[in-house]
């Protein structure tokens, strides 16, 4: 059972495993007068490593129970016990709507679990799209200038902003090194699945020209390899050869919203660990 935002609290813990773990977490809890209402835990036994996430009801005395977590769990242990609540985020987009459209239909209604605080674009095909739905939008171009002076735009406007999570809803441009370090599994991508195969320009003909089977979409932390970053969530949608380049497209297109929509569901909910450049998910 997952209660709404707002009446719950999360706890995340990564550590080396030893036995009785999830027993020492829980008494914890128990003795301060709190009520788990979901537990998921994962030991990665080739890397000796401890995973849980905890959601629990009551008002935890948060220092207290930190103390005495770290009293009890290996040493080095991450603890994180957070509000469970809405993020902030700011979404960046150029000029395919799908994705930017669901996601803020999704925030119209309250199935996000985010607040968005603006749209950043470097084309204005969106602007009247979040302006539809009261969204601030900022056009920073890319053209006639350097990718430092974009950048540097785009960063002023998140320091002014301050959103915990950055969302690439088919942002089609590539972030510098320098840019993506500054946000360290914090800015979350989407793009088709048909990488290495079909890369660049027009993907959907190389695979209707190859016969492809499905299309499929892919959600992922951005690292500075471009998209190599730890998977969050996949999916895919089968097409044949009935199928025309403009229908693989728009199912592509499908498909690549569900995904998204799915991965931020997950990190909003802080239901992901990243362990080197893969993920584990209390889904």
């Amino acid at each position: 059972m997952t209660l709404p935002p707002g009446n719950t609290h999360i706890l995340r813990i990564e550590c080396d495993d030893e036995k009785g773990l999830v027993h020492k977490v829980t008494g914890v809890l128990y003795k301060d007068g709190l009520n788990v209402v979901q537990n998921d835990e994962f030991v990665d036994r080739e890397g000796g490593r401890f995973f849980m996430r905890t959601e629990f009801s009551g008002a935890p005395d948060a220092k207290k129970i930190i103390r005495a977590l770290r009293a009890r769990l290996p040493s080095g242990a991450s603890l994180e016990l957070l509000k469970d609540r809405n993020k902030a985020i700011v979404i960046f987009a150029t000029q395919e709507p799908h994705c930017l459209g669901d996601l803020l239909l999704r925030h119209a209604y309250g199935e996000l679990h985010a607040d968005v605080l603006a749209v950043v674009s470097n084309h204005e095909k969106l602007k009247d799209l979040a302006a539809k739905f009261k969204i601030p939008f900022h056009h920073v171009p890319y053209e006639n200038r350097e990718k430092k002076a974009s950048e540097a735009a785009i960063l002023k406007i998140l320091n002014r902003r301050r959103p915990e999570l950055i969302v690439l809803a088919k942002y089609m441009r590539i972030l510098s090194k320098e840019f993506v370090n500054r946000f360290p599994n914090r800015i979350i991508n989407i793009h088709h699945s048909f990488l290495p195969a079909f890369a660049g320009k027009n993907p959907y003909q190389q695979a209707a020209v190859r016969g492809v089977k499905i299309i499929g979409a892919t959600a992922h932390y951005v690292s500075e390899a471009l998209d190599q970053g730890p998977i969050i969530a996949q999916g895919v949608i089968p097409v044949d050869h009935s199928h025309s380049v403009t229908d693989m497209a728009q199912a592509g297109r499908d498909v690549e919203k569900i995904v998204l929509a799915r991965a931020l569901k997950l990190a909003f909910e802080e239901r992901i660990f990243v362990s080197g450049n893969k993920t584990i998910l209390f889904d």
